[in-house]
């Protein structure tokens, strides 16, 4: 834990700990909210293929989950922590051109 600790910049195991739960409420809520946001825009897995149904929900699930992550690390009170690893993880797939300029 020392270790990830101190490459995360955090400082207590309460810190960490919460870290932790934020990244899987984010997790767990960005897979649940797919399905209802293809429902929205009538994208059932009744009316197209299996396949293309998943592949779309899949795909739906990234955008959703980082919009999610910074939500709930503001409510936890880790934003700083989030935004800056957010900004971090767009810039390694190549998608920093989404991020303002600072």
């Amino acid at each position: 834990m020392e270790k990830l600790k101190k490459r995360w910049g955090v400082e207590s195991n309460f810190q960490l700990f919460i870290i932790f739960v934020v990244f899987a409420l984010t997790g767990s809520s960005s897979a649940k909210l797919a399905g209802p946001l293809l429902t929205f825009f009538e994208m059932h897995e009744g009316n197209m293929h299996a396949a293309l149904y998943w592949t779309l929900r899949i795909v739906l699930i990234f955008p959703v989950y980082q919009v999610l992550l910074v939500i709930f690390g503001w409510l936890f009170g880790q934003f700083r922590f989030f935004w800056d690893f957010e900004k971090k993880m767009l810039r390694r797939m190549g998608l920093g051109f989404i991020l303002p300029k600072s």
